[in-house]
């Protein structure tokens, strides 16, 4: 049975710049291992580290945003190829959401494949998100899926994101391919009651 995104809760780490493309979420060399374990480690590699591996000032290398479960994003996020590996990238970081002000299609599209919901404010209020979470960055954020909202420091701020794919990643029918194999599995169970002859297998 895959998860059920209803609310998610944690703090947030703000990431500022538009057009973020999948290049830089991910560089390339990082994309030839055959599973998508350990990808989190490599996420904005370029961007985080030097050429001998040192850590360079950014959100994500900040103290003060370790533990963070939910990505703030500008307009564009995720454009560029369509690499599945930068949506797995970010999820194998360790965040459960991405909140931002427009996003890509095709990284979206991959993004909710996952189970990594990617959720819409209007300008102002994903601005107002912004500037809250980098004057206090413990605060505690809120994705609330079926209310629809993102809530922050007594703020309510409607969000927004496709019915289908809000109800997928709410009901826990987010993984098309989880999905092919248990209807699978229930048409076998369905084959085997039928009261004709079976063949030999």
């Amino acid at each position: 049975m895959l998860e059920k995104f209803t609310l998610i809760r944690g703090k947030a780490v703000p990431l500022r710049g538009e057009d973020i493309d999948t290049d830089r979420i991910i560089p390339a060399r990082f994309m030839k291992a055959l599973t998508f374990e350990g990808l989190g480690r490599y996420l904005f590699y370029d961007e985080r580290f030097d050429e001998e591996g040192n850590p360079k000032p950014h959100p994500l290398n900040d103290p003060r945003y370790q533990g963070a479960s939910i990505l703030l994003v500008e307009a564009g996020f995720g454009s560029g190829s369509s690499r599945e590996h930068a949506p797995q990238a970010i999820k194998r970081a360790g965040f459960r959401a991405i909140v931002g002000e427009s996003f890509a299609e095709i990284f979206f599209g991959n993004a909710t494949a996952i189970g990594l919901p990617c959720v819409t404010l209007a300008p102002e209020d994903l601005k107002a998100l912004f500037q809250k979470v980098e004057e206090e960055p413990g605060l505690e954020v809120e994705v609330d899926l079926v209310a629809k909202e993102v809530r922050f420091a007594g703020h309510k701020a409607p969000l927004s994101l496709p019915e289908a794919a809000r109800e997928a990643l709410t009901q826990g029918l987010w993984d098309p391919i989880g999905e092919l194999l248990e209807a699978g599995e229930l048409l076998d169970a369905f084959d085997r009651k039928l009261p004709y002859p079976r063949r030999a297998e």
